[in-house]
């Protein structure tokens, strides 16, 4: 991207936030949708990403040990990992991830991500909808008081046009006591919740019963019972008296499109990719997860959402999230060794080859990140706490610069020392790169306006 095209599109979005601020003055005679429509006649976001994928890793991965060394912290912060070179020169990995540090050519690191969320649900809830949480409270609900997803903002704003879901969301729903907020559609109401699945892509003959019509009833069929149904429901006036009722008719011919079109189980079926490539990423549930990633976006999906795990991890061996305190001698260097690096080694760098190859890359934006980081000293089990203050993201493909870390933390990778990133600039960025201004409202239901993202950072933008 030129000079010019960079400074022309930060031009746009610095006049429709303008005029979304100044909406309710009335400014030159103008209302609200005038303002809007005069900001968006200037000249439209360029859209440099048609998808997102987005590997959410519940539980908090180490920046210290993975993607921000610190070879020359004392004993006790260093990592006992050794730095080694990635093929992007003065970018170092932790030693357990060589694949990955080959793809670092293809790779953007923020380095400063950085809010004060302590607790695993109101982080995760920051970190998933780029608004931060009302309190750092563990027993944070989902509530229709809270923001949206990221996908359901997506679906609000630019929903697809085609037989394909706009946000697909699997194969786990995650908790820490009681389910993490932002992970479904909030106050937009169930129409633009994710198309969501618990089902295994790893098991054998993978599989949406969801998507499988009884082979008594055919298509047409349905079709015409959805009709019927549609009839009654005028006639009872239902959906003139219930919000609630008038999404589920929503979501409900959304997921009768769906149900009927060979398009959407193509991109579904597993088993037309070779055996070859399943094996490459892996035959685990992460790994075939992040395969039919793949598949979706290719199929025209825009915003997927994989969890790496539906719990936190804690004192779980072979099984769970990043969450590695070292209780009851789980220790964290025992755990991520056998399980999460060696996942996470054969998943990733295969997702960003195989996108690349089939020349995905350019077009498909990958976010590799979690909740919050890991502390600076390694506490008595050998292990690391919870670390909100300063950790890194991965971003590769979808308009981002290549080989290129933003931001920088201190000695210690305790706090950013140079472009501290917010989860809500983070988000401004994808919607971004996705071609939606960043500076767009939402209203929930009580109309209270939130600005769907904080600020891109454009530094990252290729």
């Amino acid at each position: 991207m030129s000079a010019t095209n960079s400074t022309a599109d930060l031009q746009i979005a610095q006049t429709r936030r303008a005029a979304l601020r100044a909406g309710g003055l009335g400014l030159f005679g103008l209302n609200m949708p005038g303002l809007l429509r005069a900001a968006d006649q200037s000249q439209q976001l360029k859209q440099r990403a048609k998808s997102v994928i987005f590997l959410f890793q519940w539980g908090g991965p180490s920046q210290l040990d993975m993607f921000d060394m610190k070879p020359h912290a004392p004993d006790g912060v260093r990592s006992p990992y050794k730095p080694i070179a990635s093929s992007e020169p003065g970018i170092q990995v932790g030693e357990l991830l060589p694949e990955t540090a080959k793809r670092m050519d293809k790779v953007c690191l923020l380095r400063t991500l950085t809010h004060r969320m302590k607790n695993h649900n109101s982080a995760g809830y920051y970190a998933l909808s780029g608004h931060a949480p009302p309190a750092d409270d563990q027993r944070l609900r989902d509530s229709l008081d809270l923001c949206p997803a990221y996908g359901s903002v997506v679906d609000r704003l630019a929903p697809n046009q085609n037989d394909m879901p706009t946000f697909v969301s699997y194969p786990h729903v995650i908790r820490d006591g009681s389910i993490t907020p932002a992970q479904y559609a909030s106050f937009l109401g169930k129409k633009h919740d994710p198309f969501f699945f618990r089902t295994d892509p790893n098991d054998d003959g993978f599989h949406l019963p969801e998507l499988n019509l009884p082979s008594s009833l055919s298509a047409e069929r349905i079709s015409r019972r959805r009709e019927l149904q549609q009839l009654v429901d005028r006639q009872s006036r239902l959906l003139d008296y219930s919000g609630a009722a008038r999404g589920f008719d929503r979501y409900y011919d959304k997921a009768i499109s769906m149900l009927t079109s060979s398009r959407v189980r193509n991109a579904f079926n597993l088993s037309k990719e070779p055996e070859s490539v399943r094996e490459k990423y892996g035959r685990t549930t992460y790994g075939q997860s992040c395969l039919l990633a793949r598949r979706l976006v290719e199929s025209g999906v825009k915003f997927v959402t994989v969890y790496f795990s539906n719990s936190i991890g804690g004192q779980k061996i072979g099984s769970g999230g990043w969450d590695t305190h070292g209780f009851n001698d789980t220790r964290m260097y025992k755990i991520v060794d056998k399980y999460h690096f060696p996942i996470t080694e054969r998943t990733l760098p295969t997702l960003l080859d195989d996108l690349d190859e089939r020349g995905m890359l350019d077009e498909t934006l990958v976010v590799w990140m979690g909740e919050f980081g890991r502390t600076p000293k390694i506490n008595n089990n050998e292990s690391r706490d919870h670390w909100p203050q300063c950790y890194t993201a991965l971003l590769a493909g979808g308009g981002v610069k290549r080989g290129y870390a933003y931001g920088k933390s201190d000695s210690r990778a305790a706090y950013p020392d140079e472009h501290p990133v917010r989860p809500e600039d983070l988000a401004a960025t994808m919607y971004y790169l996705l071609g939606i201004d960043p500076a767009t409202e939402i209203h929930d239901l009580g109309n209270r306006p939130f600005p769907i993202g904080g600020d891109p950072i454009h530094d990252v933008i290729a």
